[in-house]
């Protein structure tokens, strides 16, 4: 794989010209990561190289489902990377040919057993820029109904509902400490006025 962009892309509203690529080559794969090497030339004429982690491109999802005007449910699952259970929300790949809003009410329905009649969007975050591409579409989940689909989880998750009245609680519990969820938290509670 490699490529050559032919002139550099300016950044008008921030005076920044992006670094030229050189070339792009896949250095390692396994069956969730592909790492490719990116041989860069930045506008003073520095040259680096770095690795970034190829996505799919397809993104993903994360929902903060609110039962009613005062309860939010949150799920606790295994978590690879620490080797630990971690509290946050229901979050998954956004499937090929799926928007990211059914993808977020699919993930709804095989996770905590509930649809969404309403799916409000908070941001779309990149959730480690400098060397993924990966992005995540963050979502509020409201006017829930019953409705389960089968999940690809190895065991049931454990469900949690958590009063916006207990966030403080939340921010501070030792088993919420994913930075995704912690921001969609933030970013709902500015927006729902809890």
């Amino acid at each position: 794989m490699s490529g050559k962009q032919k002139e550099p892309v300016t950044r008008e509203w921030q005076n920044q010209t992006l670094p030229e690529i050189e070339s792009a080559e896949l250095v390692a794969q396994s069956k969730l990561f592909k790492i490719e090497q990116i041989d860069l030339t930045f506008a003073n004429g520095e040259k680096r190289i770095y690795e970034r982690m190829k996505g799919s491109g397809r993104g993903a999802v994360m929902v903060v489902p609110c039962l009613n005007d005062d309860e939010m449910m949150l799920v606790r699952e295994y978590a690879a990377g620490t080797h630990t259970y971690e509290l946050g929300f229901p979050k998954g790949l956004i499937d090929a040919g799926e928007t990211p809003e059914e993808a977020a009410n699919r993930e709804l329905k095989e996770e905590i057993g509930f649809g969404a009649r309403r799916l409000t969007k908070l941001k779309t975050l990149l959730t480690a820029p400098t060397y993924s591409s990966a992005k995540m579409h963050i979502f509020i989940a409201s006017d829930l109904y019953e409705a389960s689909l089968p999940g690809d989880e190895p065991e049931p998750l454990e469900k949690e509902v958590w009063s916006w009245s207990a966030f403080q609680d939340l921010m501070e519990h030792p088993d919420f400490n994913e930075s995704r969820s912690v921001s969609a938290l933030l970013m709902a509670k500015s927006l729902l006025k809890k």
